[in-house]
């Protein structure tokens, strides 16, 4: 059985009128997307997802694309479903299949149809923004049109991968939320008070606003950062450089590099394109 089916902004935008075939397939010949964007699975929300299947089937097709040297199916959307299936222990699943033409086309698409289908936590939005631009150069303005969101929410959602992994975690697994993540975003230069910030907020149950609150009161009162000042009237430590390094690096998306000659030096930003060089360009701007 065979018939044409729209898949959404994404594939629409990859492939334009794609042919798609439908059917019912053998649930073991499908193995998971490499570039499978999503990481964190909650366990008791596949069990709620499996019991619907149990009661009403899989009612959206999952999205496959054919690996002929093993004669199986690669998944591209629909891991939850898939895993929620096996769950149930159902032997066949609706899937629809497109044609790839290439490693590259099968990461984009799969990046592209997970975040529209906001199968994604924040942290997983964010990283799949993140390969989009680092893969296939796109500025944060092409990136939005691909997904179809807003160039702020791209933006906004790029500044949680500044934040410390530990807090990235508490993110991905919901003891924050994305709100808390784009407020604990501004003590990133200061890693212990980030910290006590957030330990606040957890302790105490904060809501989104209340943690704006005390974070407000945190940077309005800090005192100048002697550490930062001693370290540049000498040489600047090697361990002190990589932290810096790697935050500029997180912040602006691209390789950056920082040269030393005593307490003098220069820092080197790489682009890859012009539209690239406007990204970079633009955010050293907002940040001034």
């Amino acid at each position: 059985m065979s018939k044409k089916m729209g898949l959404g902004q994404g594939v629409g935008i990859l492939f334009g009128e794609e042919k798609e075939k439908f059917f019912e397939c053998d649930i073991a010949k499908i193995f998971p997307n490499k570039h499978q964007p999503r990481s964190h699975f909650d366990q008791q929300e596949l069990e709620e997802l499996a019991q619907s299947i149990r009661e009403k089937g899989v009612i959206q097709p999952l999205i496959v694309t054919l690996n002929t040297d093993q004669d199986k199916y690669e998944l591209i959307a629909g891991e939850r479903r898939l895993r929620a299936s096996k769950l149930v222990g159902l032997s066949k699943v609706p899937v629809v299949v497109i044609d790839i033409d290439n490693e590259n086309s099968l990461l984009e698409l799969a990046l592209i149809e997970n975040i529209q289908r906001t199968d994604l936590n924040p942290i997983e939005e964010a990283d799949a923004y993140r390969k989009l631009i680092e893969k296939f150069g796109y500025t944060q303005d092409e990136t939005a049109k691909k997904v179809g969101k807003q160039r702020s929410t791209v933006t906004n959602m790029l500044r949680l991968l500044k934040l410390p992994e530990a807090i990235q975690n508490d993110i991905s697994t919901g003891v924050l939320s994305e709100g808390h993540g784009r407020a604990l975003v501004r003590l990133t230069e200061e890693p212990l008070r980030l910290q006590e910030a957030r330990d606040e907020i957890v302790k105490n149950g904060l809501s989104v606003r209340q943690a704006e609150k005390i974070i407000k009161k945190i940077t309005a009162n800090k005192p100048a950062s002697k550490r930062v000042t001693d370290s540049v009237a000498k040489e600047i430590p090697q361990s002190y450089i990589s932290a810096l390094v790697t935050q500029l690096t997180n912040h602006l998306n691209s390789k950056v590099t920082l040269h030393q000659n005593g307490s003098r030096g220069k820092i080197e930003i790489e682009y890859y394109s012009f539209d690239d060089f406007e990204r970079v360009f633009s955010i050293l701007l907002c940040d001034n």
